[in-house]
């Protein structure tokens, strides 16, 4: 069924791969467009399962490879991906503490400074999860 997908070239078969992901993102999200009013418990099960589906993809991708890995190189797991979960907390929470220590004088309505903080915040998370992706 898919042998004319396996036959195509491969920057053809990553180009269209590309699309479909980019095509299946923008149907979910323009979902958006035809509701004006969403129930707030239906709201709550999408958040629910969206929180699902992050945790497992965390588990699946990050947490069960670092054990098997600390594994290998006769780490100790758990203290490993402890460590590195904790981490990645604490860097959170510096970069929270370094915004408001920033921005203490320059911006004085608090709607302003909570909509700056998170999107500065939003742009260091995705941007500092990027970089790993980019180095290999």
């Amino acid at each position: 069924m898919l042998d004319w997908f396996i036959n195509l070239s491969h920057p053809i078969q990553a180009f269209i791969a590309t699309l479909f992901t980019w095509g299946i993102t923008a149907i979910g999200a323009s979902v958006v467009f035809l509701f004006k009013k969403v129930n707030k418990s239906i709201l709550d099960a999408m958040l629910g399962f969206a929180a699902g589906v992050m945790i497992a993809a965390t588990f699946f991708s990050l947490l069960s490879p670092a054990i098997e890995m600390a594994e290998s190189l006769e780490m100790i797991p758990w203290l490993v991906v402890s460590l590195s979960f904790l981490g990645g907390g604490l860097l959170l929470y510096l970069g929270d503490k370094l915004f408001d220590f920033l921005t203490k004088k320059s911006i004085k309505k608090t709607d302003e400074k909570n909509k700056l903080k998170r999107s500065i915040m939003l742009i260091s998370s995705i941007t500092l999860h990027n970089i790993p992706d980019g180095l290999i």
